[in-house]
């Protein structure tokens, strides 16, 4: 059965203010999120990948063209793969959202809470599942199949298929612009790898400027 990697997309604006981007559109990448972009390239450019979904919002379609451009694939836009509806949370800050108690139900007990007028994360769960099975019928046991999303439907998607309940989700890292890879099989899954970061964090590794020796007089 195919193996998919998932991939969150780079940074945008909203997640440098941490704020709720939802499906809001026109947030688009920053200049770190372009790099991110281009991380993935450097790493996936030789791997034999068949095929790329990606949610049609412009931070995940900006995320994958790069790596179909690097490849000579088209890039499927997938509705199922879209951010959770988070309805009247869309736009607001973390910080602000944090404040209200319906916030502890979405870190302790996720499988309850329903966004105002939005989806509850259950139905975001069940349609990303849905996405993932589809495609894995679609597709042959040796490909290698691309599909870029969001932080929280690829946690859900991965906390299904390793039978992980769904209030435990969010104990899962998923960073911008990193890949998940999750092999599905018919007798079960296998979590190859979770939140890999292509590229290094080069300001954090930079040696120290060597200092001026004093010289004798």
């Amino acid at each position: 059965m195919p193996i998919f990697l998932l991939i969150r997309h780079g940074e945008s604006e909203f997640n440098k203010k941490l704020h709720i981007a939802g499906r809001l559109p026109g947030i688009h990448l920053t200049k770190k999120g372009q790099q991110q972009a281009q991380s993935l390239v450097d790493t996936l450019s030789k791997a034999p990948i068949t095929a790329i979904y990606s949610s049609p919002l412009e931070r995940t379609m900006e995320t994958a063209q790069p790596l179909a451009k690097a490849l000579q694939l088209d890039i499927t836009p997938l509705p199922e793969l879209l951010e959770t509806n988070c309805g009247d949370w869309q736009g607001q800050s973390a910080k602000k959202l944090r404040r209200k108690k319906e916030w502890q139900v979405v870190q302790q007990h996720p499988s309850l809470f329903h966004f105002p007028s939005g989806e509850s994360i259950a139905e975001c769960q069940y349609r990303m599942v849905q996405a993932i099975e589809s495609l894995r019928l679609r597709h042959s046991a040796q490909d290698l199949i691309v599909c870029v999303s969001h932080a929280d439907p690829i946690k859900e998607v991965i906390a299904y298929y390793l039978g992980l309940p769904l209030d435990n989700f969010q104990r899962l890292g998923i960073d911008v612009g990193s890949m998940s890879v999750l092999h599905i099989t018919e007798s079960g899954s296998r979590l190859i790898a979770l939140n890999f970061i292509p590229a290094f964090n080069w300001e954090g590794l930079q040696p120290p400027k060597p200092k001026k020796l004093l010289r004798s007089p």
